[in-house]
């Protein structure tokens, strides 16, 4: 990182931004090109390591760029402000932010599928579900991130 003042380098303030957060953007190669997506998300942490979880239709460009190249990129911010100044080389903006690389998997067990599921609803709602329709869980595809490496600043 280039501006190591605005890097944040704890785990858990990095979560704690993560946290903050309801939606993701996804970025994965197209052809060499890259294609971003914004998505809700849900994730979990085991020690230092984190795991989010994403889900949409079976079929579309989405799904079929993680079977072609399951490494992603990730990003997320908030807490926006701009800070004006009569020196228009002064202006400048507040924010957070955080980035991650990741390898995705495309979920199939029905288990691994509606843990997942429950984990994003708990993010996305501060509820817990016991139910999930099964029905509901075959027909919806589930990608599960791995992160490898995952960065954080503010400004």
């Amino acid at each position: 990182m280039r501006r190591k003042d605005r890097e944040i380098a704890d785990f858990n303030d990095k979560l704690a931004i993560i946290e903050k957060y309801e939606v993701l953007r996804l970025a994965m190669i197209d052809a060499g090109s890259p294609y971003i997506v914004p998505l809700n998300f849900g994730y979990e942490v085991t020690g230092e390591s984190v795991t989010i979880y994403v889900h949409g239709a079976q079929e579309g460009k989405k799904i079929d760029l993680l079977r072609k190249n399951p490494n992603v990129c990730f990003e997320m911010d908030g807490a926006h402000e701009l800070i004006e100044n009569e020196n228009a080389c002064a202006v400048t903006y507040k924010y957070e932010s955080v980035i991650g690389l990741g390898k995705a998997a495309i979920l199939e067990d029905i288990e691994e599928k509606t843990h997942a599921l429950r984990v994003m609803l708990k993010c996305i709602t501060g509820r817990d579900y016991a139910e999930i329709d099964t029905k509901a869980v075959e027909k919806t595809a589930v990608i599960k991130i791995e992160v490898t490496e995952l960065t954080a600043k503010r400004h």
